[in-house]
């Protein structure tokens, strides 16, 4: 039921192919792979070449987190380099039910991420096109920050909204959550909704670089506080 998506942001990039390979063999499900443009967000990442060189390195899908705007133009490129995924923010595209049917048409799953200060609303006329809703417990731009506690009550209102259209519809929308994800806080957090979890630098911050099996400890750490829920 519950989904580890180890963030490539917070990962060693002169190692980077060892790095996926190794938070997989540690039981990761997803890599969630951050694309920020120094417009939407103020920092700079990676797009698709990366996407596509690491696609063969793991079977494993590809979360593609658009942090970019305008995001129509990107979406298909993202597609062809191997996402599985691929999530943007509604503020970012001009039209948002457009946005989801070209993810789908390009042949991935669909989602939209709400920012801390972005209403849900935006996802009640589309739940049909939503593979994956998106909450971030950070503001967008940076890793490594603290967990926004208001996030929580977020997570119980859209894991409201989902029960609903899936009791309508008979189709279950994943509802992931972005931002101080540890061990001392995915239990709470499962308990508000959330059933994907992006974690960044309490996965990829553990453990020496030179051990290839420094990334179990803690993912079966992660595992263990969900199995209370």
């Amino acid at each position: 039921m519950y989904l580890i998506a180890p963030s490539i942001l917070s990962a060693n990039f002169t190692k980077l192919g060892e790095e996926i390979t190794n938070v997989i063999d540690s039981g990761a499900d997803w890599i969630h792979f951050d694309v920020m443009d120094n417009h939407y967000v103020p920092n700079l990442t990676i797009g698709p070449m990366i996407c596509e060189a690491i696609r063969p390195l793991t079977q494993a899908p590809i979360d593609v987190h658009l942090m970019v705007k305008p995001v129509d133009r990107i979406i298909p490129d993202f597609a062809k380099a191997g996402a599985n995924i691929i999530t943007f923010h509604p503020e970012a595209s001009e039209h948002v039910d457009r946005s989801l049917s070209l993810i789908r048409e390009s042949g991935c799953q669909a989602g939209l991420v709400f920012n801390p200060a972005t209403p849900l609303e935006y996802m009640d006329y589309v739940m049909d096109r939503l593979d994956v809703v998106l909450l971030m417990s950070v503001n967008p731009g940076f890793g490594g920050q603290k967990f926004i506690p208001s996030t929580l009550a977020k997570l119980r209102a859209a894991k409201a909204k989902i029960d609903a259209y899936e009791q309508e519809s008979g189709r279950r929308i994943r509802l992931e959550i972005d931002g101080g994800v540890k061990v001392d806080n995915i239990a709470e957090i499962a308990r508000a909704g959330a059933d994907a979890f992006v974690a960044g630098s309490a996965v990829y911050g553990a453990g020496k670089d030179s051990d290839p099996h420094r990334y179990d400890s803690v993912i079966a750490a992660l595992r263990a506080e969900l199995a209370k829920v």
